[in-house]
Parts: structure tokens; sequence; C-alpha cells
């Protein structure tokens, strides 16, 4: 029976970061590859090795946390370890259907939060310590974005290029190629480090499998989905460019990478999904208020008149629209035609994802506690 367990488990674990390898895999090289800087094949060898020197070095903390500090180990027994990742696995099913990217981290966080309920042995300190975090880092995601969106994003677009005419490149473009793919393995790193605890920190807590063979396991599943289902990811990414410009991507990557690689080295579990979104909603409302200045703001609060539209709409085309080297207007002299014309973020669909992370880690935390409650077996 224990044989079959872990089988099942391992089986499962390796499901989880298979998927997390194709869905990753998109978001850190996608841009790479639509600007043609590297191939599928090499994108998809570099999120391993990149995935797997995160999970490897700062995501260890994760697994630690995870598998031991949110609930002792003593807790987790192998049915217990199985029936967590199956949450998990549940969660990226639920989420395929749907559409939507559901956070792993904070789905099976909630699964070991039912277990520690059920069984009275959360620690609640190490609990909120997690989602109080999980309220923060959005918020600086988005500020942080919002405040590139309204002070520097134009002018980094209008001086830098990452796409070539043709086959001739210059200096300029290889450069800016080089830190596309620099990028997209600095954004591997960051998924590794939070991710591979997913796949594996319930065995790992259980003693099933030890740290550095867990962390092995998890990545080398991440590389088989980087090698395979990742190519579709990939497509929908790297075409779907107009919808965020590569500039505005980096930016996003950059910003989230670094937020979750700091949490993942202080032992955090967060969502780098979540920190992402986070990060292209606040780059869009930032480049929107570029409309308005601080002084007309004011006044507009003070008089109760509409100065412009800050709701976060931003058009593709004002994404894009500076030349290398031109002049970029200032604050308060953008033209608020083009800065509204369309969205880059739809504020519905950004309403349904939200939803979602927050419903699928708490159906994932209530669920579990049910099972762990009532099923004598687990």
């Amino acid at each position: 029976m224990v044989e079959v367990l872990l089988v099942v488990g391992l089986a499962v674990a390796v499901f989880v970061g298979f998927n997390i390898g194709g869905s990753s895999t998109g978001v850190a090289f996608g841009p790479a590859v639509g600007s043609k800087s590297i191939s599928k094949i090499g994108a998809a060898a570099l999120m391993t090795a990149f995935a797997l020197l995160g999970g490897a070095t700062v995501g260890t903390e994760v697994v630690e946390t995870m598998g031991g500090e949110i609930v002792p180990t003593s807790e987790f027994t192998l049915a217990a370890s199985v029936t967590v990742l199956f949450f998990v696995g549940a969660a990226l099913l639920i989420s395929n259907l749907f559409g939507v990217p559901a956070s792993t981290s904070m789905t099976a966080v909630g699964a070991i939060a039912g277990l520690g309920v059920a069984t009275g042995s959360i620690r609640w300190d190490v609990m909120g310590q997690i989602v109080s975090w999980w309220l923060v880092a959005p918020i600086i995601a988005f500020w942080v974005c919002a405040m590139i969106g309204r002070y520097l994003y134009p002018h980094l677009e209008a001086r830098f290029t990452f796409e070539s005419p043709g086959d001739e490149r210059t200096t300029k473009e290889l450069l800016g190629q080089v830190l596309v793919v620099v990028i997209g393995c600095y954004m591997a790193f960051s998924a590794g480090a939070s991710n591979v605890a997913n796949a594996v920190a319930p065995l790992v807590g259980a003693g099933a499998i030890g740290l550095y063979p867990g962390v092995v396991l998890a990545g080398g599943a991440i590389g088989l989905g980087a090698f395979t289902i990742a190519r579709r990811t990939l497509d929908t990414v790297g075409t779907g460019l107009t919808d965020l410009p590569i500039m505005a991507a980096l930016i996003v990557e950059v910003i989230s990478a670094t937020i979750i690689s700091l949490l993942s080295w202080g032992g955090i579990p967060a969502s780098l999904a979540v920190s992402a979104t986070m990060c292209i909603v606040g780059l869009g409302w930032g480049r929107a208020t570029r409309t308005t200045t601080i002084s007309q703001a004011a006044t507009a609060a003070v008089t109760g008149e509409a100065t412009s539209r800050t709701d976060g709409s931003l058009s593709v085309d004002a994404l894009a629209d500076s030349e290398p080297g031109g002049e970029v207007p200032g604050i308060g002299e953008e033209d608020r035609a083009e800065l509204t014309a369309g969205d880059l973020f739809d504020p519905a669909a950004t309403g349904r994802v939200i939803t979602l992370w927050v419903l699928t880690p708490t159906f994932s935390a209530l669920a579990s506690f049910l099972v762990f409650e009532f099923v004598p077996i687990v």
C-alpha cells in the first residue's frame, strides 16, 4: 500500500511540475521567442536549467516552509501528502478548463492549511505572515509598475528597440535581444524558486523523498513541460506581442520575478502569476495617467471636475508609439485619445482572474479540511 501511494504521489508531483513548465516557459521566454532572439528548443533548455537552479537555491526555503513550517512534518503522512498534491493538480486542471492560470502556490498552501486546521496543528503565525505577503506583494507590484509607466516607460520605449526589421541587425538590436534572453532566464529562475515547492514539498515533508532529490524531480518535470506542451504557450505569447509590447513584457517580467525571488528567499510561497498580472495593470494605469499632471489632478479633486480617464485603460499603439530616439511628450502633454483608444488589459477578464485566484485557494483549504476531518483513511 505504501509503495502504491508513493508511486501515485511521485506521479502527481510530476504532473504538477509538467504543467508548471508548460505555462511558465511561455511567460518567461515568450518575448524572446516572439522577437526571434532564441528558438523554442533553446528556450526550453534555458527554462529547464534556470528553473532547476532557482529550485535548488532560493526554492529550498519555500520547500521547507511548505513541508514543515505551516504544519509540523509529523502531519505529512504519505496519504496526506498525496492528498495535498491532488488538490494542486486539480487546481491546474480547473484553471486550464477556465483558461485562467491558477496560483499553484496559493492552492498548495490552502490545502496544507486545511490539513493543519483539521488536525489542530496549523501554525497561525506562519500562515498569517504568508497571507500578509499575498496582500502586500500585488500592491507593491502595482505601484512600482505604475510609477514606471507614468515616469519612465515612454523614455525607455523611445530609446530602445528589440525587433529587427530584417536579417541584418545592428549592435543595439543584438544587445537588446541578448537582454530579452537574459531576463527570460531570470524569470525562469524565479519560476523555479517559487514553484518547485508546489510539486514536491508535501513529499519532502513526509520524508518520502529527500530535499534535493525532490528539487531534481520537480525541475525535471518542469523541463519536460518546457520541451513539450510549452511550445503552444510560446506560440501564444510570442505571436501575441502586439497585445503586450516587448518593452512592457520585459518590465513586467523583471519586477514580478524580483518580487517573487525575494519572497522565495524569505521562504514565502507566493504567486508569480498574481504579481505579473498586477504589474501589467499598474503599468497600464501609470501610462494612462500621463495625460494629467499632479497639480491638475489636485485641482480636479477640489473642484470635482474630471481631468482624464485613469482607469487603467491603455492602447497598444500608445505603448509602442514612440520612435527610438524620438522626443517624449511631457506629463500632461500626452494625447488622451491615443492613450485611451483601447485597453492593454480587459477589466472584466482581470476581475474574473482575480476572483478565481481568491476562490481557488479558498476552495482548496475548505475541501482539504473536509477530507482530512471526515475521511478516516487520510
